[in-house]
């Protein structure tokens, strides 16, 4: 079926693709899919759900996942335990050189493991600050130091590129500082938005003069800079990030079911909002019925800016599975990595969006 993509991102099920599913992911609103843990069972069934999902319409869905390392990685038999991003942070520390080479090879390899199974991208790398304060950010993080968050993240970001995957930076204009888990309460961050700029907002600075692909902002309050959260203000997403920051790339909103999303708002209202403050694609995860009133009642034309950045998403062709799995690159990162993996903790929900 031939038509445009849509400006909704929806989650499945299970996993293999039902009925209603199927029909739902034709709706012209849609236009992408994220993945959790409960569509997971091995490397082949993943690879026949993203091979069946691309066949639905052309151009494909975009399909993407969580799959960060560390406590948010969805997939797990069959796929590498990928470190947090704050053990390349604590090598950094010690060992510069090391930890910027082992971050492009860290990149490649969660790239290349997802494409050869034929999921588009993940939503990665964090560009958030470490604070030890926060409840959902932490180990996430590279790093304290912006700079070196730059740098780690920019080196990741090479190492997906060479692995045929797009990166989206998280969660614009940075949620590490504040406590408040936006999956469960909208956090309010007091400061204005010079002294945001002067740190959580450098890594941000540079990778989108660096090319990234895609942004995420966060379900977080400036009330110093705007009434509305970020992403819902176009102050933030178009004067800021597109004008401040000159980023020309995808904006994704983050869940617009979670509790930091709802301010007041329907389902309907948080799409909308969400997409005439400037981002270009909406994600609802975790409520069918929410979906389903949306596509019922929303009416949005997409731009054709947006489309032309939602090409941009989809995976370019990297290694296939057999040849993932005899790469002598695979297994020496993988060697290195076994040393060195920190045990999660502080775990999501496998279901909850990051």
């Amino acid at each position: 079926m031939t038509m445009s993509l849509g400006p909704l991102m929806v989650d499945l099920a299970g996993v293999a693709l039902d009925a209603t599913e199927r029909e739902i992911l034709v709706h012209p609103l849609v236009g992408g899919v994220i993945l959790f843990s409960r569509n997971f069972v091995s490397r082949s069934q993943l690879a026949a759900l993203t091979a069946d999902l691309h066949a639905l319409r052309s151009p494909a869905l975009l399909v993407a996942v969580d799959h960060e390392g560390g406590r948010v990685q969805r997939f797990r038999e069959g796929f590498t335990d990928l470190p947090a991003m704050a053990t390349l942070g604590s090598l950094y520390d010690r060992e510069p050189a090391s930890a910027l080479a082992l971050a492009v090879d860290v990149g490649w390899l969660l790239a290349a493991e997802l494409r050869a199974v034929g999921v588009d991208f993940s939503f990665a790398p964090v560009l958030d600050l470490y604070t030890p304060s926060s409840r959902v950010i932490r180990e996430r993080a590279f790093h304290a130091d912006p700079s070196v968050v730059a740098r780690l993240a920019q080196a990741l970001v090479r190492g997906m590129h060479a692995a045929g995957m797009a990166a989206v930076g998280k969660h614009f204009p940075g949620h590490g500082t504040v406590t408040a888990d936006s999956h469960h309460e909208l956090p309010i961050d007091g400061r204005d938005l010079a002294e945001v700029m002067q740190r959580d907002l450098l890594p941000f600075r540079l990778l989108c003069a660096a090319g990234i692909e895609a942004i995420m902002p966060a379900h977080i309050l400036f009330p110093a800079v705007d009434e509305v959260a970020v992403g819902y203000s176009a102050r933030w997403l178009q004067q800021v990030l597109r004008g401040e920051l000159g980023f020309q790339g995808m904006i994704f909103s983050d869940d617009l079911s979670m509790s930091g999303a709802a301010q007041n708002h329907g389902p309907v209202a948080r799409a909308r909002l969400a997409l005439a403050a400037g981002c270009d694609m909406g994600l609802l995860c975790n409520d069918r019925p929410a979906v389903e009133q949306v596509l019922d009642q929303l009416q949005m034309q997409v731009a054709p800016v947006s489309l032309v950045r939602m090409m941009r998403m989809h995976g370019r062709p990297g290694l296939a599975e057999a040849q993932l799995m005899a790469s002598p690159r695979r297994a020496q990162i993988r060697a290195q990595l076994a040393a060195m993996l920190v045990a999660p903790s502080l775990a999501l929900g496998d279901d909850a969006p990051a």
